[in-house]
C-alpha cells in the first residue's frame, strides 16, 4: 500500500533551506519515494489552514517512508531542514 509523507513548511533561514533543496532529492530517490507536490500555490477551501509551502512525497509503503525519514543518508539534510525551517510532517497511508 503506498504511503505519503505530508509537510508543511515554514522557511525561517531561505539561504540555508536552499542548501537543504538541493540536498534531499537525491535521499528520497534512493528509498524509491518521488514528489508529488513540490510547493506550489495552495488555496484553502475550507478552514483556516493557510500552509506556506506544501510537501507531499509518495513512496511504497509505510515502512519505505520511515526507513528513508531515518536513514543515514538523510541526516544532514534532515538536521538542516530543522535549523533552517519550521515543520509539520506526517505519514500517512494511501489507498
Amino acid at each position: 500500500m503506498p504511503a505519503y509523507v505530508i509537510a508543511e513548511v515554514s522557511v525561517t533561514d531561505p539561504q540555508g533551506f536552499e542548501r537543504y533543496r538541493q540536498l534531499v532529492p537525491s535521499t528520497i530517490a534512493q528509498y524509491g519515494g518521488r514528489y508529488v507536490v513540490r510547493g506550489g500555490k495552495t488555496e484553502t477551501l475550507e478552514g483556516t489552514w493557510n500552509p506556506a509551502r506544501l510537501v507531499v512525497l509518495e513512496f511504497d509503503s509505510v515502512e519505505r517512508a520511515r526507513e528513508w525519514w531515518a536513514c543515514e543518508e538523510y541526516r544532514e539534510a534532515k538536521e538542516l531542514r530543522q535549523r533552517t525551517a519550521r515543520t509539520n510532517l506526517v505519514i500517512v497511508e494511501g489507498a
